[in-house]
């Protein structure tokens, strides 16, 4: 109950491009089955799991809030036509492991944790910048 926040490498902008391909991810790759575009595509993955953590520093703020607002309005675009064609039980077509196919509620449940979690990084980022805290 006594431990505080350690140091971290996580960024707000390695948290932005991290947010960017997990919303390619999820509603293109996972739900649609498409394979990843530019930037995701050059990317060896299995040599550089955390490729978009550490390569965000390269990138101009610009870029990342760019390359984030991009992957969200394809993902928007991707949920409706997912909604019109079988509703939040339409299931992706990509597989676990076990063969289940989790469905669009699923999905969309699972990125509303994904930013909550990543919401309180970056809260403790910024207190760690200016020492804000709280609303």
């Amino acid at each position: 109950m006594r431990a505080t926040v350690g140091a971290s490498s996580m960024t707000l902008g390695g948290l932005l491009k991290h947010l960017a391909l997990v919303e390619d991810s999820y509603f293109s790759q996972k739900l649609l089955g498409r394979e990843l575009g530019p930037p995701w595509d050059i990317v060896d993955v299995d040599a550089d799991p955390d490729w978009e953590w550490h390569s965000a520093a390269d990138d101009t703020p610009d870029q990342l809030r760019t390359l984030w607002q991009n992957a969200v309005a394809r993902s928007r675009v991707l949920v409706a036509d997912a909604l019109a064609d079988g509703g939040l039980d339409r299931l992706s077509r990509r597989t676990w492991p076990d063969g289940r196919a989790p469905s669009l509620r699923w999905i969309l449940v699972h990125m509303i944790e994904e930013y909550a979690r990543h919401n309180g990084h970056a809260d403790l980022i910024r207190e760690s910048v200016d020492g804000s805290t709280g609303e």
